[in-house]
């Protein structure tokens, strides 16, 4: 399979915001161990569901972006599943099932000229707010294998590994999404230190994975997970920089682990976080994919993408 795009002039793509906040404090959907495949099971939250992705989609199709959705396999490795009780074949098709879900709402965008991609999104296999160190490139690699292959399979677009937060488990992920075919972004979390949990800065992060994967590197690297005010701090200059290519804020700027314990939405402001992201496109040309994280919404998108949009004129 080929990679991923390279950037062109005037081309952005819009993903999707904070889903799992959305479904849960907005629509009243629990999410037992934060996963959304479960949801599958509930044709209410399923309904809802459609409804989100269909706002994204209207959004991209407002402002003229290329829409890439992923979200419901976040928890879909191995270890997540077995806490929530779904066998390896379990899990397997709760994922194709998911990708299935997303083609589903697509269709009649694709069918109206919006460019639509379609992606398998792979978590960290521990906690992405916790220190991971522990896992090794090579576990890593074996680990994410079993995902991404369902992704493969299933013939996505894209795969994305979200709020990843150490050197090794990117690299693990990056070999094994090479080995399979797959073309591979990979978003790091910044803590309010403008550093991951693990340690290194980003401009370590990045260079390190680059580093250790060689020609197997990701197609590029994102932040997600992170208000401007966390990540601003650590895009210091040089040429690494021009590996990142997709910024996915939080809505608030508050502490993620405070954000996690509130038990409701914190919506921060949508302008204000529009304008923040367009001054950084306008700042850095390369980057073109552009969405949001927790506590993000179709309104929050829209500020994004009508300030991105702006940017390049």
């Amino acid at each position: 399979m080929a990679g991923f795009a390279p950037q062109r002039e005037g081309i952005f793509y819009l993903t999707e915001g904070g889903q799992e906040t959305e479904i849960q404090y907005r629509h009243g959907h629990d999410l037992p161990e934060f996963a959304m495949y479960p949801l599958l099971e509930n044709p209410a939250a399923m309904a809802d569901l459609k409804a989100m992705y269909s706002r994204v989609l209207d959004v991209a199709a407002e402002h003229g972006f290329v829409a890439m959705i992923t979200g419901l396999d976040y928890r879909g490795s191995s270890d997540w599943g077995e806490k929530l009780g779904y066998s390896r074949e379990g899990l397997a098709d709760a994922i194709e099932r998911s990708i299935a879900f997303l083609r589903d709402v697509a269709r009649p965008y694709r069918e109206q000229g919006v460019q639509v991609l379609i992606g398998g999104q792979v978590g960290p296999r521990g906690d992405a707010y916790e220190l991971n160190r522990t896992i090794t490139a090579n576990e890593a690699e074996d680990y994410h294998a079993f995902q991404l292959g369902v992704h493969k399979r299933a013939n996505v677009d894209f795969s994305w590994a979200a709020t990843f937060n150490n050197v090794p488990e990117a690299v693990g992920v990056a070999r094994a999404a090479a080995r399979i075919g797959l073309p591979l972004t990979i978003s790091f979390t910044l803590d309010s230190n403008h550093r991951l949990k693990s340690g290194p800065s980003l401009r370590e992060a990045i260079e390190a994975v680059d580093a250790q994967t060689g020609d197997d590197r990701p197609d590029f690297y994102g932040i997600n997970c992170s208000h401007p005010i966390e990540f601003e701090p650590a895009l210091e200059p040089g040429s690494w920089i021009e590996r990142i290519r997709s910024v996915r804020p939080n809505a608030s700027a508050k502490d993620k682990i405070d954000l996690c314990q509130l038990g409701h939405i914190e919506d921060g402001d949508p302008v204000d976080l529009g304008h923040r992201i367009g001054v950084l496109a306008q700042r850095y040309p390369h980057m073109d994919v552009f969405g949001g994280c927790c506590g993000t919404w179709a309104p929050h998108l829209r500020e994004i993408a009508r300030n991105v949009r702006r940017s390049s004129m």
